[in-house]
């Protein structure tokens, strides 16, 4: 048997990592900052994380929720505690896609409604109705198509009153990205949000905050959407999360109301799920690393910005996107041949970078320095 050959592949064979650093079979180092899609929030193989990891396998790895887990508690306390959201409730499972499916879902049970507003360039995940949620109709299958889910533009405040004044008793939900990351680093405005949460209270919707890429502290907050100084209904989270480790949340206003077999899931809230999750926020928290991400990425921002052949850098903390001219095309490419560092795209020519939190400024500085012997050629 052979792999189902749907990823492009760098062929590179990484068979080491340590913080944000990874070698490959030859032992030639790397620069990691892209994280793996934003997934390594506290540095590959934090001491922290496999200590907690490895005593917790050595207790019991896995039970299915039909029997108590504290650790689901202890992961939920001090979630609420890092985040702000202590009256919140949490769902656990898999993935990002499953948390926005959850998401999703909890909001058409809450109103009885079918209705979303997405948005332009939004990406929300490959399941059935997160895919359908996003704006990618290469990787919607027929079976994904839906009339429930209205796509307007990214930042149109018009567009979205008038669909409000359209169809408001109708909309479930609205669901969007603090910061887009698929989408080419695009930062939600301040007021935008705000007329999201107003819209979604004078209509009974549900506000959901896909913070899967740009939660977790890397935009310099812990849901970057805490930068409108508004609270969404439902917060969906993922990526760094686990630090690699497979693990979704939602963390879910009091006004829902739980009840049994309304959501489900094997796997997700296993022991060694909620191991690694709570290393990764017991890391965050001792480590200052929300801080860090605040100022290692306004000093990557502020210094990127500087170069005149750069058409634009958008992004907050250490998510970061730097839209580059076609004939600038080449430029990730030579980053990772020539200079050995790792960073992400979004289409056609924007280098994202989304290291982790912990990423320091001679780390930066390593970026800088290639980043500017490649533009002087």
């Amino acid at each position: 048997m052979d792999l189902f050959n749907v990823y492009p592949i760098n062929p590179i064979n990484i068979v080491r990592a340590q913080g944000s650093t990874v070698w490959d079979a030859e032992e030639n180092p790397y620069l990691d900052l892209y994280g793996g899609h934003a997934v390594i929030s506290i540095g590959h193989t934090h001491p922290h994380y496999v200590q907690r990891i490895t005593e917790q396998l050595n207790q019991i790895g896995f039970y299915s929720n039909s029997v108590e887990i504290p650790i689901q508690r202890e992961l939920a306390r001090l979630l609420g505690k890092v985040s702000g959201k202590e009256d919140y409730h949490l769902f656990l499972c898999n993935s990002g896609a499953e948390a926005n499916e959850n998401a999703l879902k909890l909001a058409s049970f809450y109103n009885s409604r079918k209705k979303v507003i997405a948005f332009s360039k939004a990406f929300h995940g490959r399941t059935s109705l997160a895919v359908a949620c996003t704006d990618n109709p290469s990787i919607i299958a027929p079976v994904n198509e839906t009339d429930n889910v209205i796509f307007l533009p990214f930042n149109d405040e018009d567009a979205l009153s008038n669909a409000f004044k359209n169809y408001g008793e109708e909309i479930s939900s609205v669901i969007i990205e603090g910061i887009q990351g698929v989408g080419g680093i695009r930062e939600a405005s301040v007021s935008f949000l705000r007329l999201i949460r107003t819209l979604c209270d004078q209509y009974a919707s549900v506000f959901i905050a896909d913070s899967v890429q740009c939660g977790y502290g890397r935009s310099g907050l812990f849901y970057s959407h805490d930068y409108a100084g508004i609270e969404a209904d439902i917060y969906t989270m993922a990526k760094g999360m686990g630090n690699g480790f497979p693990i979704g949340a939602i963390s879910i206003a009091p006004k829902f109301v739980a009840t049994y077999g309304m959501l489900g899931t094997t796997f997700g809230g296993n022991h060694l799920a909620c191991a690694a999750a709570v290393a990764v926020l017991e890391v965050i928290q001792q480590d200052s690393l929300i801080q860090n991400a605040a100022t290692v990425g306004s000093y990557l921002i502020e210094e990127l910005r500087k170069f005149d052949q750069i058409s634009e850098v958008r992004g907050r903390g250490l998510m970061i996107g730097i839209d580059l001219p076609s004939e600038l095309a080449h430029v990730r490419k030579d980053l990772l041949e020539k200079h050995r560092i790792f960073t992400g795209e979004a289409k056609p020519t924007v280098i994202r970078l989304l290291p982790a939190l912990n990423t320091t400024k001679e780390m930066a500085d390593q970026f800088l320095t290639a980043f500017t012997e490649i533009l002087e050629g």
